[in-house]
């Protein structure tokens, strides 16, 4: 089972056993797939702007920067910054159907050109991907709901909450699902502790297609319209709603049973000036189909 990520990051087209028999597939359907979801991400995101995207937002790292000394140098908005992130996500796959996932991330940013701060621990996520519906071969495409809740740390009067809910169909065009098309939505809701603080709704609609080529390298390309409702940040100038286009690139190196073995995506979206992430995911597998 593929995860995204979005947070962050998003994968949702799963596919069946490349290239396993019958009897292997019934053996490793009975043995859940665990393992570490590692994904590394360097991002750069304009001024007076949020980026949130297929996955992980920058918002986390903006607000805590906020409640820090540093806010005294940031008169009138949101400066330039840049972030190095690392999610560390347990992952289970209960069945080909069904994955659960937590754990936490880490960051480093810079703000404004004011140099790169320590890594520290910023956040911890749960969540859940389900297949609510399999097309195996039939005329219906598959429906797959990704939910996950990811909380900042510290806990405290800046702390936010965010809730991202991800559902994507996808139509494959073969038996074995190595080709197929994509479409989906995503809403991303956040809560801030405190009434100083308003960030709005996000949402992001998007198509696409992907294809596996025989010696199991997977290309998934989407395309979207990404929405923000805008944000007010403390008493900075206010972060304006957009409607702006949105892109992601992901390119995978998977084994004979569908596993992931490396990955690496590229994602632009307009915010409404450009923001760019390169994620590189290595997944540490402790049981593997």
């Amino acid at each position: 089972m593929l995860k995204a990520g979005l947070h962050a990051t998003l994968i949702l087209a799963a596919g069946t056993a490349f290239g396993a028999n019958d009897d292997d597939g019934a053996i490793s359907a009975s043995i859940p797939a665990v393992y570490l979801d590692l994904r590394t991400s360097y991002a750069q995101v304009p001024a007076g702007s949020l980026a949130f995207g297929f996955g992980h937002p920058t918002l986390f790292d903006a607000l805590r920067t906020l409640a820090t000394p540093n806010r005294a140098a940031f008169p009138t908005g949101l400066p330039a910054a840049k972030s190095l992130n690392v999610d560390f996500p347990l992952t289970v796959d209960v069945t080909d159907s069904v994955s659960l996932y937590g754990g936490v991330s880490g960051s480093s940013t810079e703000f404004g050109g004011s140099g790169w701060s320590s890594f520290q621990v910023t956040s911890w996520n749960v969540g859940f991907q389900a297949d609510l519906y399999q097309q195996n071969g039939g005329t219906f495409p598959t429906v797959t709901l990704q939910s996950t809740i990811t909380q900042s740390i510290p806990n405290g009067p800046l702390a936010t909450t965010s809730f991202n809910n991800i559902l994507e169909f996808d139509y494959a065009l073969d038996s074995d699902e190595t080709k197929g098309f994509l479409a989906g939505f995503q809403d991303t809701r956040t809560d801030v502790g405190t009434t100083l603080v308003k960030i709005n709704p996000n949402t992001i609609a998007y198509v696409g297609g992907y294809y596996q080529w025989s010696n199991n390298w997977r290309f998934t390309g989407r395309v979207g319209v990404q929405s923000f409702e805008g944000a007010q940040l403390l008493t900075l100038a206010p972060i304006q709603p957009f409607t702006q286009p949105i892109m992601r690139l992901d390119l995978d190196r998977m084994d004979d049973n569908d596993n992931r073995l490396f990955g690496i995506t590229a994602e632009i979206m307009w915010v409404p000036k450009p923001a760019y992430q390169l994620t590189v995911r290595t997944p540490l597998y402790a049981v593997r189909n």
